[in-house]
């Protein structure tokens, strides 16, 4: 993917036969990196501390939302040692193609109309494949899959990152300069609620502007009697948004359709269009949508 000099040949940063430095790699890389952030409407990350909360189903459906309504969406899977998000759109078999045009790079894959997604899980030789990395080339393909690949005009970028506030989360918002908000995923269980905090001081430090919270596996529908079992209790993400002087987004009931969803490459949004977890994923959409436009 790498469109800098590495060889006394031909350079494609400056178009003059010599070897790049370092510092003008990166600062081409940079170039592109900008360019490529330029055309998106707003660039926002969806994380958590813990992992086992949903994080990555909620990030696909609030996508799917959005490419519904019209939006042109792309979805970035910035968890490179877990890339579940092809296999959650169905889209685990593809691979991405070389862009057409002057300035090299790749294509997104295109999971459906109005959405699109990268991912290092569509370059793994095979599913069993392990991605043994550390920070530097973590940060390095980030940077790749921010500027070299060829996101086109979008209204919105939701980046998927993994558990915790380390390099991924760090390397997004330093390449980006300007991320436009964060959506915290909790459970409300009280351990998940101990990291969610942390996640929100993360990004706070980070400076980033808008922060929501998202309170998943609140509640299940009984399907034979109707009635809610708080299997994980329920409430606890909006306690946490209050104590932290963030907004509160909206809870998801727990529905065992959408593991069956993400399993099928399906998302759940689409498959199930009358349920309470779609009408709840709708509505923290609506709700974040205020919050970023204020």
């Amino acid at each position: 993917m790498s469109s800098t000099c590495t060889s006394g040949t031909s350079c494609q940063t400056c178009d003059t036969a010599h070897t790049c430095s370092q510092e003008e790699k990166e600062r081409h890389a940079q170039g592109l990196i900008d360019t490529a952030m330029g055309a998106i409407g707003k660039k926002f990350m969806v994380l958590s501390g813990k992992g086992g909360v949903g994080k990555s189903s909620v990030a696909v459906n609030l996508a799917a939302i959005l490419a519904l309504r019209g939006k042109k969406v792309g979805i970035l899977d910035a968890d490179i040692h877990g890339p579940n998000i092809p296999k959650m759109l169905g889209v685990d078999n593809e691979r991405p193609e070389t862009a057409p045009g002057p300035v090299d790079g790749i294509l997104p894959i295109a999971a459906a109309e109005n959405l699109h997604v990268m991912s290092i899980g569509f370059f793994l030789q095979n599913e069993d494949h392990a991605v043994i990395w550390r920070g530097p080339m973590k940060h390095g393909v980030i940077k790749q899959f921010l500027g070299e690949v060829h996101w086109g005009a979008l209204d919105y970028l939701i980046i998927d990152l993994p558990p915790g506030t380390g390099d991924e989360a760090l390397s997004i918002s330093h390449l980006i300069g300007k991320v436009d908000g964060a959506v915290i995923v909790t459970t409300p269980q009280e351990v998940a609620l101990l990291d969610s905090k942390k996640s929100i001081t993360f990004c706070k430090e980070l400076k980033i502007p808008k922060i929501g919270v998202v309170e998943n596996m609140s509640g299940m529908l009984c399907p034979h009697c109707g009635k809610t079992i708080d299997l994980f209790k329920t409430g606890g993400g909006e306690k946490i948004a209050k104590r932290m002087k963030v907004p509160f987004l909206g809870r998801v009931p727990l529905d065992p359709a959408m593991v069956l969803c993400g399993d099928e490459g399906k998302p759940f949004i689409a498959s199930h269009p009358e349920s309470p977890a779609t009408a709840a994923f709708n509505g923290i959409v609506d709700a974040w949508l205020e919050t970023i436009a204020k």
